[in-house]
């Protein structure tokens, strides 16, 4: 418990705390301090043998004695390291090697002054067996105090304020106790530790070094108010995601700040330092279970392959990068427009797969001679296809660039695929392409139409996949970036709407996904991930402003824009046409879509493209419309009558023109 003391107390453990911050004493100090205390009390061992009397005592046979023990324990301290930790962070291992070299010492000393007996050696070496046995208990009695006398010290002189923080441990087995320690050791800490909880009813109650292990059901209002508790920290090990999202949730329930511990694989060195106890992410309150990959598949599908990953830069790009470099690729080809991410990937390459062999090129995907000098150098095996404008406002303001690249870039792409005989192309889809309201949307979902419909022409031997999933959590440009943004400049945090959802997973899993689809093995599929239950937006941007340790309505305002051009209230996975089949993977199901006229299509699509800037917006809209009759505009331009249209000198016409 935290105690209040008098102010002279304060202001000498403050001074106290200076020095601690201030000096460590060094290894070879203390190695030094350590045997000189052995020599020291291997004279005050004979004093107390002989009761003080000097009269009975050699002092140069007292000397020698002492040299030849301090040597011996020196050789031990050395050999056991007993003098490598810092005295303040003393633990329970670092006085059991204390103790570990004074009782070798001491058998050492016997079996030497047994031998020296033996064979008349010399008085020098023939020590007493009572002195060896009394200097033996003095020493370690003064060698474990010493450590355990500076620890004491350090914690008072640490001990919190009541201006510090009362930190719960989630957690009282040995994660949860050496974050204790490094809570306590750490003289800038702004925490005191109050207590531990553990789901385990067997320690339940019990004490850890002075600290109770509470029940789980401690965390209450009355309980947490009137100790004035504000921080949890977990700490435990191979926690399942399940447990952990409701650990979570219930903390930010009662306006906790949570921290967690990074798995131990992840401590610097093998040692947990205070920088590593960090915010929880926002991630973990997804609830869902980590991915099992069929490792076996994938490696087989890359091994000594030839790789191309369009949009390489991207934040699903290069996360389908990094989860290349894991396995045995001949090589990697990474394309991407964008310099600056570019550089940055290139540069984490470099650094953490320095074994990785790959060209980093900056194309556009929808300049077909550049791309065509790629696949013609390269002779790639696999693709993946993220390339894509995918930010649906834009996208709103700008229908151009959404055929041209969107559209254009997966034509180019895929047909270059084919010519250059690439085994599997896996393409990035979104699930704004069901039953689209935007014109991001209905670019990805003629994409999909388009690869669909290219694998039904004779002779082509490229399989073609399609990976269709929602929101990745933290991409370039999502709510995520966004709402931290907001929230680090104090707010307010801007939702568009109090009931719109979203399906969202993380980077990391999606594309895991993606690489487990992409070798499942059959071709014009497209592959539906299970995204779990869809997360409302208003709710997210609460459990971040929680989470930053703030009060949604107080600290940081919530404010409503009104749902933008394009925009859904909610995304769908599937049309109404569309139902899924399983697969192998619990987590990924293949569409069943429906049936259209290839041909007549791709030879839309071609025409489409061809005529791109020939045409003005409302003719586009309109052809997507034409294309994808399911397409609903939710922009309010893109939505005129006749009438409205011939205001602004669109002809209807027009665009049939450009489908017949």
């Amino acid at each position: 418990m935290i105690k209040k003391y008098p102010e002279w107390i304060l202001t000498v453990r403050k001074g106290m705390l200076n020095v601690f911050s201030k000096y460590s004493l060094p290894r070879w100090v203390i190695f030094a301090g350590d045997n000189l205390a052995v020599f020291l009390f291997f004279h005050l061992a004979y004093l107390l043998r002989y009761n003080f009397n000097l009269a009975d005592l050699s002092p140069v046979l007292v000397f020698n004695q002492a040299l030849v023990a301090t040597v011996i324990y020196a050789i031990f301290g050395l050999v056991f390291r007993s003098s490598s930790g810092l005295l303040r962070h003393t633990t329970l291992t670092d006085i059991s090697t204390v103790f570990i070299v004074t009782t070798c010492s001491v058998g050492a000393l016997i079996v030497l002054s047994f031998t020296s007996r033996l064979i008349n050696f010399g008085e020098v070496s023939n020590v007493s067996y009572s002195i060896i046995l009394i200097h033996y208990v003095a020493i370690t009695v003064f060698l474990f105090f010493g450590r355990v006398f500076i620890k004491v010290l350090f914690r008072f002189a640490t001990e919190v304020g009541n201006n510090k923080k009362r930190v719960l441990i989630y957690g009282a087995g040995d994660m949860g106790f050496t974050v204790k320690r490094v809570l306590l050791s750490d003289s800038k800490s702004d925490f005191s530790v109050w207590g531990f909880i553990d789901d385990n009813s067997q320690l339940q109650g019990k004490k850890i070094n002075g600290l109770t292990v509470f029940n789980p059901r401690i965390l209450s209002v009355n309980y947490l108010t009137k100790n004035k508790i504000k921080t949890l920290i977990i700490a435990i090990n191979k926690l399942t995601p399940t447990r952990k999202s409701e650990i979570i949730r219930t903390a930010l329930n009662y306006d906790l700040e949570i921290l967690e511990t990074p798995a131990v694989e992840k401590w610097l060195n093998g040692q947990l330092q205070m920088r590593q106890i960090k915010k929880v992410q926002l991630q973990d309150l997804l609830n869902r279970d980590s991915i099992q990959l069929n490792m076996d598949l994938i490696a087989k599908g890359l091994n000594k392959k030839t790789i191309l990953v369009t949009g390489a830069a991207g934040s699903i790009g290069s996360e389908i990068v990094r989860q290349l470099a894991r396995f045995n690729a001949k090589r990697i080809i990474l394309v991407d427009q964008a310099e600056t991410p570019m550089f940055h990937l290139e540069n984490e390459l470099r650094e953490k797969f320095v074994h990785l062999s790959y060209n980093a090129i900056l194309a556009d995907v929808t300049n077909s001679r550049k791309m065509e000098l790629i696949f013609k150098e390269f002779q790639p095996d696999i693709v993946f296809h993220a390339a894509a404008y995918k930010h649906v406002p834009l996208m709103e303001q700008n229908p151009h660039e959404a055929l041209r690249v969107n559209v254009g870039g997966t034509k180019n792409v895929a047909e270059l695929s084919i010519k250059y005989g690439v085994t599997k192309f896996v393409m990035i889809s979104t699930d704004k392409s069901v039953n689209p309201s935007s014109v991001m949307g209905a670019s990805k979902r003629i994409c999909e139409m388009f690869i669909q419909s290219k694998v039904r022409e004779e002779e082509v031997k490229t399989q073609f996949v399609i990976t269709r999933f929602g929101n990745v959590l933290g991409s370039n440009g999502s709510v995520i970036p966004i709402f931290t943004k907001q929230i680090e400049e104090g707010g307010p945090v801007t939702v568009t709407h109090p009931d719109i959802t979203r399906f969202f997973m993380t980077i990391p899993e999606a594309c895991e996904l993606v690489l487990e689809a992409g070798f499942m093995g059959k071709t014009n599929q497209i592959y539906v991930f299970d995204m779990g239950e869809p997360v409302k937006i208003e709710y997210l941007a609460q459990q971040m402003i929680q989470l930053s340790g703030l009060t949604p309505g107080k600290d940081i305002q919530i404010v409503y824009t009104g749902l933008r051009p394009g925009e859904k209230l909610y995304e769908e996975l599937l049309t109404g046409k569309e139902d899924t089949l399983p697969t192998h993977h619990p987590k990924i199901m293949v569409a069943r879509v429906e049936k259209f006229d290839h041909k007549i299509l791709l030879a839309r699509i071609d025409m489409l493209i061809k005529n791109v800037y020939l045409l003005s917006e409302q003719d586009i809209i309109g052809l997507f419309k034409e294309l994808v009759p399911e397409y609903k505009s939710s922009n309010g331009k893109f939505n005129k009558t006749e009438s409205d249209r011939s205001e602004l000198s669109i002809k209807p016409k027009r665009a049939q023109h450009f489908l017949s």
